[in-house]
């Protein structure tokens, strides 16, 4: 999408495409009360979302749906935080080191050919049914992302760049904090964005696996007891964090790309 283009639109124009997601979703609502209230469909299997509506209340009075919700987001952050540091250390090797690219590549690729549901159980067989074993797969599948756009970011820094610091005698930390750093942080946030969304896919696999909390085990339990309502509760809890990690990153890179704005100017 054309940044430039929306800017330049009315404030009303602009006022308008921010109601359309709101139009859409209320849409959405209608056709789905709609279809199981018409479709003929038991409740178990097509609940209505004043059904699910009700259910999140009671699951949240009890503290259900907040504990539970706790500890997959404690296993997302520190999945996200973990498999996103391993990777820009590692990226940063890899992008000045092709021997290291070269003698890596090949397990980090094969690493990707492996779905993560496949060992999934291996993890937690190895692990334990404990939280170490959501962590590790939240970083293993944040990691290959934050991986590669690191080193994309890195490798497209101007060769002029590195001659202009290195004739005014620049260290290497200083080539680092003012060159580096700057010229691969959008693409390196662009990486995080992604991470951030599938960090929730990896905590819910962990927990589907093998858990004894989290929002996996109550899609797991409400399936179990045919409790559909808890399991659309469960899921749409999984929605508001992916969109709400998403747009943090998104506020975190809008923050520190300030400069590229001005520039624009």
């Amino acid at each position: 999408m054309d940044l430039n283009f929306i800017r330049k639109l009315p404030q009303s124009a602009i006022r308008g495409y921010r109601w359309l997601g709101l139009i859409s979703l209320l849409a959405g609502l209608v056709v789905w009360y709609f279809a199981a209230r018409f479709s003929g469909l038991p409740a178990f299997i097509l609940p209505s979302p004043v059904q699910v509506w009700q259910r999140f209340l009671l699951s949240l009075s009890d503290g259900e749906l907040a504990q539970n919700t706790l500890v997959t987001l404690t296993e997302i952050l520190l999945g996200l935080f973990s498999g996103a540091l391993v990777a820009i250390v590692l990226g940063y090797l890899l992008a000045k080191s092709l021997t290291l690219e070269k003698i890596l590549s090949p397990y980090l690729v094969a690493s990707q050919a492996v779905p993560l549901v496949a060992i999934a159980p291996l993890l937690v067989i190895w692990f334990g049914p404990g939280m170490f074993s959501k962590v590790l797969i939240c970083a293993l599948i944040v990691f290959f992302p934050v991986l590669v756009n690191t080193v994309v970011g890195l490798r497209a820094v101007p060769g002029a760049l590195y001659d202009l610091m290195h004739s005014l005698r620049a260290s290497r930390a200083q080539i680092l904090l003012h060159l580096e750093i700057p010229a691969a942080l959008p693409i390196f946030l662009g990486g995080l964005r992604i991470g951030a969304t599938l960090s929730v896919i990896g905590a819910v696999v962990g927990e589907l696996v093998g858990a004894d909390r989290g929002l996996g085990v109550l899609i797991n339990v409400g399936r179990g007891t045919y409790d559909t309502p808890m399991v659309f509760v469960a899921v749409f809890t999984l929605v508001v964090l992916a969109l709400s990690l998403y747009e943090i990153v998104a506020w975190i890179e809008k923050k520190l790309l300030a400069w590229q704005e001005v520039q624009k100017v």
